[in-house]
């Protein structure tokens, strides 16, 4: 799986988000919401940038380090510590139309996955797909589920056997009580 969209506008995913500056230089500590963030943190690259309630805006990546599970980021539109430290709580996204389509046929992007259909192996409708959260065990898939409370279910072929694209919907085969409402 790749970038994560928590909140994010049709169209965009959140690739990380900007907790502080770091130093004197202009760089930003972003937590990263990515599978991918050698790409989307390239030197370069042009993010949109958010902050509400002020307008969207775009960030061009200078530089970019590892710092302890983390990124240490430079834009060129934040050169200096008060740049950097203007940028705390952005969110910083790209369009999904910029995104190469997974190679391997089993991974998907987030924003794939989100919308489709999900129900069981005879057909009855579970929920929707919601969002998907990445969690140190793995994926699970947030269920959104009409008169009930949302579901997670682990993001594996033995419970999500098949993503069907094409007809907007996911097939579960989940262990007993996995779906229970109590």
């Amino acid at each position: 799986m790749s970038s994560t969209p928590t909140g994010s506008r049709t169209g965009e995913v959140l690739v990380g988000v900007a907790l502080r500056a770091h130093g004197l230089r202009g760089e930003v500590v972003v937590d990263v919401h990515t599978d991918s963030p050698e790409e989307r943190f390239a030197a370069g690259r042009v993010l949109v940038a958010r902050r509400p309630p002020g307008p969207d805006g775009t960030l061009t990546v200078e530089s970019v380090r590892p710092h302890s599970g983390r990124l240490l980021v430079r834009f060129v539109e934040a050169p200096d510590r008060t740049g950097a430290e203007a940028l705390r709580g952005t969110r910083l996204l790209v369009d999904t139309a910029s995104l190469a389509l997974p190679d391997d046929p089993d991974e998907f992007h987030v924003h794939q996955l989100e919308g489709l259909r999900a129900e069981l192996a005879d057909g009855e409708l579970v929920g929707t797909v919601r969002d998907v959260i990445h969690g140190p065990g793995g994926e699970l898939l947030v269920l959104a589920r009409e008169g009930a409370p949302d579901a997670l279910v682990p993001f594996v072929r033995e419970i999500v056997p098949t993503v069907d694209m094409a007809a907007g919907k996911v097939v579960l085969t989940p262990p007993e009580g996995l779906l229970d409402t109590e």
